[in-house]
């Protein structure tokens, strides 16, 4: 009889929904964790006999996925939560959000404002997120620190901000952190050009040249309004799309973020090019931006992946509700209640997410030889009973307060709803001073 191999953990739980293999629910299965690695799921009598565990954890009302991608969003805008709402993204932006940011962003507000957007993430399962923003070396130290895993792009404009002069100093300070966190495992930095109507063509170039050579992913709001295509082709005689094609941005390293105003051409330029779209309902709705066509861009072999944006425009940061509103979304805009089932919402929350980010191979599902990043959800409450499909529940039911443990690389930052790697009384703190600041000026 073999001896029982050594583990770290074991995670006994009543469901697990692996997203590899594809539409497949476990139950009764227990995850064999290693070093910060999955090193098997089997049958919880099977695990018993053949691991043991230093640790072992019963969740027998519990269901396990991976844990969540958030492929979009602005962390450290999280202390202007609720700050200005009810207007289009022009005036939002314009009006309130920049000059609000002029007068307040410094290195402090960052990082403040990450790690209460950090902390929010963990308590809803997320366990890695891509984040564009304004020294972007706050937001990667605070990541590193909390122990979740992210992609940080450094933002790149024309015009001067609290962080940088123009594009050869943004870019000249990025490449700088990409130094820093080379040898990093959690935090990865990527281009963050904002958006083609607000970087000009020589620098887009220039990304899309430095992109290829250092293979980095580049983060771009894209078609994000009609407004924006409009004007787009009335400075450039093209759309913003193609535009970016000419340029050599578009390619499998390139992360669409928007793409709400969206015609064939561009869903062939997609396609072609290997780039990926991200999709963040909640914020396009608020804004009232458009509607991405998600369902059609998966038929024609598109990447669609979800994101947040900032919770100043959301006002949440809980991937679970965009995966809900993503799915029910995509049913009205396909006009076709079979569009985005269930099992491929979560797919767009986790699998997607991670190959948007270039993370696929180590992330995005529960399989052997992936990292340990784990989400559980007790699925023991009144409103989930009757259960016939731990899926539906999943993709149509709000379940954000029921996430209960999240473990990055088999680190545990969230147990029992708990944070374990942040102080949630010293978040808040920090939250309401803020707060107190920017309020009595507003």
């Amino acid at each position: 009889m073999n001896a029982a191999e050594n583990v770290d953990l074991l995670i006994n739980a009543r469901w697990i929904i692996p997203v590899v293999p594809q539409d497949r629910v476990f139950e009764h299965c227990s995850i064999a964790v290693k070093a910060g690695q999955i090193l098997a799921i089997a049958p919880q009598g099977e695990a018993a006999k053949k691991f043991n565990a230093a640790e072992t954890l019963d969740l027998q009302q519990h269901l396990l996925i991976p844990g969540l991608v958030n492929a979009h969003g602005h962390a450290a805008m999280s202390l202007l939560r609720g700050f200005a709402d009810d207007m289009s993204l022009h005036d939002w932006l314009e009006d309130h959000i920049w000059p609000a940011e002029g007068r307040w962003v410094d290195p402090q507000f960052v990082r403040d404002g990450a790690n209460l957007a950090i902390a929010e993430m963990i308590r809803s399962g997320t366990s890695c997120f891509a984040d564009m923003y304004f020294f972007p070396e706050q937001t990667a130290a605070a990541a590193q620190q909390a122990g979740i895993r992210a992609q940080v792009a450094f933002p790149i404009l024309d015009f001067p901000t609290a962080w940088g002069q123009g594009p050869d100093d943004y870019i000249g300070k990025g490449l700088s952190l990409h130094d820093a966190y080379r040898s990093q495992e959690l935090v990865r930095i990527a281009f963050g050009p904002h958006a083609p109507y607000t970087v000009a063509d020589q620098a887009l170039q220039r990304v899309a040249t430095l992109a290829e050579e250092l293979q980095l992913p580049i983060q771009i709001h894209l078609h994000e309004t009609q407004q924006e295509v409009q004007d787009g082709i009335k400075a450039h005689g093209m759309r913003p799309s193609r535009r970016l094609q000419e340029l050599g941005l578009l390619s499998p390293l390139a992360q669409c973020v928007h793409m709400t105003q969206v015609d064939q051409s561009d869903i062939e330029r997609l396609a072609t090019s290997g780039a990926h779209v991200i999709h963040c309902p909640e914020s396009n709705l608020k804004l009232a931006s458009g509607f991405c066509p998600v369902n059609t861009l998966l038929e024609a072999g598109i990447n669609v992946a979800l994101g947040t944006d900032g919770a100043a425009s959301n006002n949440d940061l809980s991937l679970l509700s965009e995966m809900q509103t993503a799915a029910l979304l995509a049913k009205a805009v396909a006009a076709d209640a079979s569009a985005v089932g269930a099992h491929q919402a979560l797919r767009l929350a986790t699998l997607h997410g991670a190959r948007a980010l270039g993370l696929e191979d180590s992330i995005g599902s529960l399989e052997p030889g992936k990292a340990a990043d784990i989400c559980a959800l007790r699925f023991d409450e009144l409103e989930l009973r009757p259960l016939y499909h731990p899926a539906s529940h999943l993709a149509y039911t709000d379940n954000t307060h029921r996430v209960s443990h999240l473990w990055v690389n088999g680190r545990l930052l969230l147990k029992d709803r708990q944070l374990q790697t942040l102080s949630a009384h010293e978040v808040i703190s920090k939250a309401t001073q803020w707060q107190e600041k920017l309020g009595a000026s507003h």
